[in-house]
């Protein structure tokens, strides 16, 4: 007689614990599809596309120039972008949020830092144009500059949002000359002087028609950024054409990776020194290399596409320290001065020993 127990079916105590398991995976289920379904508040930004300004997009040279002897380059420039995933329409689902915030390379952003209230779509895709023409036109007049050449320019208003706070002071067409006295040098010029105001009342003084004027306005609070609500551009004119060509790129970020490809191109010998550079700031007429946002995604777009030496804004630094990835070396540069000299260096000695790192 055999003693052993045995069951036709599994003991009260595991068939619980196999229900339970199938309830959890079921609501697990659930929440997977539910995530993948309901909208966010958010959009995320990615590592966008490289790309090198001494090279060519498509068969058209980045950078081109006419009137002027140019030279031979070589190694790269890189240019840097971000992608941002959403709209105010279509954000990104909630799953897609999980996966970004467990991602170093990504970044959770709430919406309306990107698309701010009232503005469409529509309307923050021009006004990134418009930067983008404008930073091209600033990075061209620093690197002309620095070779010692002369030329003018005009800031004006291309557009006003529905909202402005300069609505029905400015117009479309008006040439801005200056801000509480002080010379207008483009859209970042524009920006930083309102802001110095505090949200104090800015007195604009322009041309309009070919008449002087000078208005007071009173900036609006947009996101913590005070904003008269116009859309500027600048119009150069300079003594050679240079035609930047770059198709889908909006924003001002590309703005010291133009001046320095400009350069590289107007002065005989490498730049680079065959190295591959990437880098990423705003910059103004006169020289300032500016903050942008998306840098440590900008930083693993570097890494993935190959750079070792890594040029980035000091004002940035706080985004830097403890997110670089390996094998990218980051230098912090103010200036369009100190970028130059930076690639120069690193170029000549393949080294950033003595250039300024974020944290030092």
């Amino acid at each position: 007689m055999d003693s052993g127990i045995y069951f036709d079916e599994p003991p009260k105590s595991q068939r619980n614990r196999k229900r339970v398991g199938w309830v959890l995976f079921g609501l697990a289920a659930v929440a997977v599809f539910v995530g993948s379904q309901l909208q966010s508040p958010y959009v995320l930004e990615r590592p966008g596309p490289v790309f090198n300004v001494l090279g060519d997009e498509g068969k058209t040279p980045v950078i081109s120039v006419l009137d002027a002897k140019t030279y031979a380059t070589d190694g790269a420039l890189d240019l840097l972008t971000v992608n941002v995933l959403g709209s105010p329409n279509q954000t990104p689902s909630w799953l897609e949020v999980l996966g970004a915030w467990l991602d170093p390379a990504q970044a959770v952003i709430p919406v309306d830092e990107i698309f701010p209230p009232n503005t469409s779509s529509t309307q923050v895709d021009k006004q990134n144009q418009l930067m983008m023409a404008d930073s091209q036109s600033q990075a061209t007049a620093v690197a002309l500059r620095s070779l010692g050449y002369r030329y003018s320019y005009q800031v004006y208003v291309d557009s006003l949002d529905s909202a402005a706070a300069a609505k029905g002071k400015i117009l479309p067409g008006d040439q801005i000359d200056s801000i509480d006295g002080k010379h207008v040098t483009g859209i970042q010029g524009l920006r930083t002087q309102v802001n110095a105001a505090k949200g104090a009342p800015v007195t604009v003084s322009g041309t309009r028609s070919g008449k002087q004027f000078t208005v007071t306005i009173k900036p609006k609070d947009v996101k913590g950024t005070w904003r008269l609500g116009v859309f500027v551009g600048t119009r150069f004119k300079f003594p050679i054409k240079v035609n930047l060509s770059l198709n889908d790129v909006g924003g001002p970020s590309g703005g010291m990776m133009f001046a320095l490809g400009i350069y590289d191109k107007l002065t005989p010998g490498s730049l680079t020194g065959g190295q591959i550079f990437a880098g990423t700031g705003t910059i103004d007429e006169a020289g300032t290399v500016g903050p942008i946002g998306g840098i440590q995604q900008k930083m693993f777009g570097a890494q993935r596409a190959g750079a070792k030496w890594f040029l980035a804004p000091t004002q940035n630094c706080n985004e830097v320290v403890g997110h670089i990835p390996a094998g990218l070396e980051v230098v912090k540069v103010a200036n369009f001065t100190q970028a130059l000299n930076a690639v120069k260096q690193i170029a000549q000695k393949q080294s950033t020993a003595g250039l300024p790192k974020c944290g030092n």
